[in-house]
């Protein structure tokens, strides 16, 4: 039997040696990112990448396992275990084959072949099988027995189908066969639910669809699942050959039954009943239980490949770039409600707050003007955050008015991704943040700050809350919620923290760090003062030597008494750093950024027994370049004046805007119409794109080509592939799923792939 290591080095494609050193450190509590940074030499290398995936496979295959000797234990205890079924049981390598073999041995309620077996009627369903010779009514006649509820032969022969319905449906081996020809050439068919044309409009692109269970993209399986359960949709799992058959009884999948218990039509007296016997197993009993299997089987494959996604574009916006330690006014716009203004300083610290009403009359749009232009010339603030929400654009001319008519002021403002803001604003830690404020005013601090740092900000507020990702809400929690996390925590690690400035959710999330010990460390910083070099955390309460071991490599401590603690060189490496600077006979403060020297060392004369040559390169890396954030430069995206609403879009402008969001089949983008638009992904690059990442990555700013306006449906469709000399129109998918591209003038129909990817655009809008 292949061991768990095993199978994780298989999958991984890696050492069995490199998967047993990483599962023993995880064991003892080290963290992903701190054996991904600091314990290169003791997995032979393994990436975060590979360290995660075998984080989660590992507790996975541990529950199978785990399952797995319950199941033996179940079985034995009833005295049924066989060598046979136990080597069976200890070689499967899924929890569907474990659970299909275990599912004779099952502990079940009562049901029509229980009490068909206890009449004795076993035998004679057995003996048909086995000997189609016999006549089965005459077979029969012997069962009957009035004391045991068997009045004659109907009922005999009835309670004998039954038994042969558990048979066949009970047998492992054929479970699994049935299975994967229905994976591989079953065809889900979605249905309008009679009279709710008007209700599911949105779904119209599945009111009359079929397509292959395995083609089935993620997104697809996502919207169909949301159509059924808001009573839109009808949903069914047929066979290809079946319904190919148009009427005719194919029946591939009792064939197999057939097949697998040699049933054969020889004209024998007991064929007819027995294919009869085969008909009744199927619908009643197999078919209904692999629709449930292969159903669950679609939406965990769909559940996937959406955290994937959810999990990428997470990734992207807490890495995107900050705009650093500068005041920020930001504003979160509203047409009725006023505008709320919230002004913070360098450290994020709110210096002011006020709401203006500009989008009302005339009168109040000077009177906004006027009182946004005494804030900037008091407070010298230069840069400006408009949240993207409603009266966004509104809001953003107001700013641009104030920078035609002050251009001394320079000042630079950006439309942000509010998503999540007012989710921040009514949560437990923005009320100890901002106890004072009114949660209104609080939205705008927070689009202030995530201007300034990203990744500092989010963190505050629930991953699925943050709005880029593919129907999280239908997602199952535990496993979005698992994957989230891991980004979070591999992209706060990956930039390091001031220890100094950071808040306790940001804190929480360092290795090593719970949230008990972070706000530890802010009360302890609030008391005593900025921390002045690392060993002083060992004075924190409840932060000792393992948590130190594990925490203090991603703490940064700048202008301390100590360069190094600026840096991402861990503690336990300093030692190495002095030997570095006893051979090129400098100081710290001047080796550290001189890359002529540190590219001249000789990394294997470095090498001893307790630093290894991957980690003597990184700490040389780290010294070239101390506490570098691995975050791109800042960058502001401009949109275009005059294009304010869906009505100014022209087909063939070209526009700059931001990814809000990126999916399987494209990429939304932001061009300040309160409408994000569509790039399809066959309409991103002059090439074959597989997966729309490799081309762009939420938070960026890009340029795009309007290629299509329906401002009816509200949809916006965009291209990057900006030297088209003619416009054109992501791919028609049918639903046989060819693709065809269409001419530069015919018009998109309901069919039409980005008509659905627009349908979710409309579903999945962050607030």
């Amino acid at each position: 039997m292949e061991t768990i290591n095993q199978r994780i080095a298989n999958e991984l494609n890696v050492a069995v040696k490199q998967v047993e050193a990483a599962v023993e450190l995880l064991d003892e509590g080290a963290t992903v990112p701190f054996i991904a940074r600091y314990r290169k030499e003791v997995t032979g290398g393994l990436t975060d990448t590979h360290l995660r995936t075998l984080h989660e496979r590992l507790a996975q295959l541990r529950e199978l396992e785990e399952r797995r000797q319950t199941i033996l234990k179940s079985i034995a205890e009833q005295n049924r275990l066989t060598p046979q079924l136990e080597h069976s049981i200890k070689e499967a390598a899924t929890r569907t084959s474990l659970e299909d073999l275990y599912l004779p041995y099952r502990p079940k309620r009562r049901t029509k072949a229980t009490v068909a077996r206890e009449a004795g009627l076993e035998p004679l369903a057995m003996g048909l099988l086995k000997n189609p010779t016999q006549t089965p009514e005459q077979f029969a006649k012997q069962f009957v027995d009035q004391q045991k509820g068997v009045k004659d032969v109907a009922v005999a022969l009835e309670g004998a189908r039954d038994i042969l319905a558990d048979v066949f449906a009970e047998d492992a081996t054929l479970l699994g066969r049935v299975r994967e020809t229905q994976w591989q050439n079953g065809l889900i068919q979605s249905r309008m639910v009679k009279g709710k044309e008007q209700e599911g409009e949105k779904f119209s692109d599945y009111f009359e669809f079929d397509q292959p269970l395995k083609k089935l993209p993620s997104h697809r399986v996502l919207a169909l699942l949301r159509g059924k359960s808001l009573g839109v949709l009808r949903l069914g799992l047929e066979h290809q050959l079946d319904v190919a058959a148009e009427g005719k009884k194919a029946a591939v999948c009792e064939s197999l039954i057939c097949n697998h218990f040699s049933i054969q039509n020889h004209n024998r007296p007991a064929d007819n009943w027995l294919q009869d016997s085969v008909n009744y197993a199927w619908k009643k009993k197999l078919k209904p239980t692999l629709d449930r299997d292969l159903t669950k089987r679609l939406v965990e494959k769909a559940h996937l490949e959406a955290v994937r996604v959810f999990s990428a574009n997470l990734r992207d916006l807490l890495l995107s770039a900050p705009a650093g330690d500068k005041w920020v006014m930001g504003l979160d716009p509203g047409l009725r409600t006023g505008v709320k203004v919230a002004l913070v300083d360098s450290t994020g610290q709110v210096k002011t707050t006020t709401t203006i009403y500009p989008h009302q009359s005339k009168n109040r749009w000077h009177d906004a003007k006027k009182d946004l232009t005494l804030l900037f010339k008091k407070y010298g603030v230069k840069l400006v955050a408009i949240g993207n929400g409603t009266g966004s654009r509104e809001t953003d001319r107001l700013v641009n008015e104030i920078k035609k008519s002050q251009p001394e002021l320079k000042i630079t403002s950006m439309v942000v991704s509010e998503a999540g803001a007012s989710v921040y604003s009514a949560s437990e830690y923005a009320s100890k943040e901002l106890p004072d404020m009114d949660v209104s005013l609080r939205g705008a601090v927070s689009i202030a700050r995530r201007l300034q740092d990203p990744l500092a900000e989010l963190v505050k507020i629930e991953p699925k809350s943050i709005g880029v990702g593919q129907y999280q809400h239908d997602i199952d929690p535990k496993l979005l919620a698992l994957s989230l996390d891991g980004v979070v925590e591999d992209a706060v690690n990956g930039v390091g923290v001031d220890v100094n400035t950071a808040s306790v959710p940001l804190l929480e999330r360092v290795s090593g760090l719970n949230a008990k010990i972070a706000a530890n460390i802010v009360q302890y910083r609030n008391e005593k003062g900025p921390f002045k070099n690392r060993k002083q955390l060992n004075k924190v309460p409840r932060f000792g030597a393992k948590t130190f071991e594990q925490a203090a490599g991603f703490l940064r401590i700048q202008n301390g008494d100590t360069p190094l603690d600026g840096s991402a060189v861990h503690p336990e490496s300093y030692s190495l750093v002095q030997r570095i600077l006893k051979k090129t006979d400098l100081t710290i403060e001047r080796l550290l950024g001189n890359s002529e020297v540190l590219k001249t060392l000789p990394v294997t004369a470095l090498v001893d027994s307790r630093f290894g040559e991957p980690t003597v390169r990184d700490i040389i890396a780290e010294l070239e370049k101390p506490g570098r954030d691995p975050r791109p430069a800042f960058k502001t995206a401009t949109f275009q004046e005059g294009v304010e609403d869906i009505k100014d879009l022209q087909e063939g402008m070209v526009l700059e805007g931001v990814v809000s969001n990126v999916t399987n089949f494209g990429a939304f983008v932001d061009v300040g119409v309160h409408q994000v638009g569509l790039v399809h992904i066959s309409a991103m690059a002059n090439r074959f794109v597989k997966d729309p990442h490799e081309i762009t990555k939420a938070g960026e700013v890009v340029k795009v080509k309007v290629v299509e306006v329906d401002v009816k449906r509200k949809r916006i469709a965009l291209t990057m592939r900006l030297d088209d000399k003619e416009n054109r129109a992501a791919p028609i998918v049918k639903k046989d799923s060819s693709v065809k591209f269409k001419k530069p003038n015919e018009k998109l129909n309901n069919s039409d792939e980005s008509a659905m990817a627009a349908a979710f655009a409309k579903l999945a809008k962050p607030r």
